[in-house]
């Protein structure tokens, strides 16, 4: 199953994450499917691809909860 989550990169106490769509069974910073974007949790920065994402959910990408949060912040679901 393809699931669209965060994967985390930066420093320590420093954290960023990009928006990634990958297999559910992969290690959480393994090699991702496709980028779909960035999100910064300590100025809470997001830039999204949002085609791209609308299409990995409409082929039945499920998103965690906390990207769930974000794309409906966004308004990504509407889109669709």
């Amino acid at each position: 199953m393809i699931k669209i989550r965060l994967k985390r990169y930066g420093k320590k106490r420093e954290v960023s994450y990009r928006i990634v769509a990958m297999n559910s069974r992969s290690r959480r910073d393994g090699r991702p499917l496709e980028e779909l974007g960035f999100y910064n949790p300590r100025t809470d920065e997001t830039r999204l691809n949002v085609p791209a994402i609308v299409k990995r959910l409409k082929d039945g990408a499920q998103p965690t909860d906390t990207v769930r949060d974000i794309l409906t912040k966004a308004n990504v679901f509407e889109q669709i």
